[in-house]
């Protein structure tokens, strides 16, 4: 699985800028949603290794977000598996707008069996 690579592509929207409470502060791609499709191209790499009674979820995403995208952009979202120990899946992702980077970060994710999820969730 290491080196295993997956690509994801957005169209920049208006639900995608930068807002709170509804309110648009910056019309532009978000941090919040690079993180949101950060961890959707990270996933999309294990859902074919994962067994029926497994199940991914997100543990950890370090981002930085280094340069605006406003509507309309074409966003290239590109994921590589760089770390594989036991459950730990790790990801190193890159976001660009054409040969422009609007951002970079690293996505970890644990595989656990979904009866393991399910106690995890009643237990709260």
């Amino acid at each position: 699985m290491v080196g295993s690579k997956q690509m994801l592509k957005v169209e920049v929207t208006p639900a995608m800028f930068a807002q709170f409470e509804g309110k648009v502060v910056h019309p532009v791609y978000s941090t919040a949603m690079m993180v949101y499709h950060m961890e959707w191209v990270s996933r999309l790499i294990i859902l074919p290794f994962l067994e029926n009674e497994e199940e991914g979820m997100g543990a950890e995403v370090s981002v930085k977000h280094l340069s605006p995208a406003p509507v309309g952009s074409e966003l290239d979202i590109q994921a590589n598996v760089v770390s594989l120990k036991k459950n730990v899946i790790v990801t190193n992702v890159q976001v660009k707008a054409g040969e422009r980077m609007v951002g970079t970060g690293e996505v970890t994710q644990v595989v656990l069996a979904k009866s393991k999820i399910n106690r995890l969730i009643s237990d709260k």
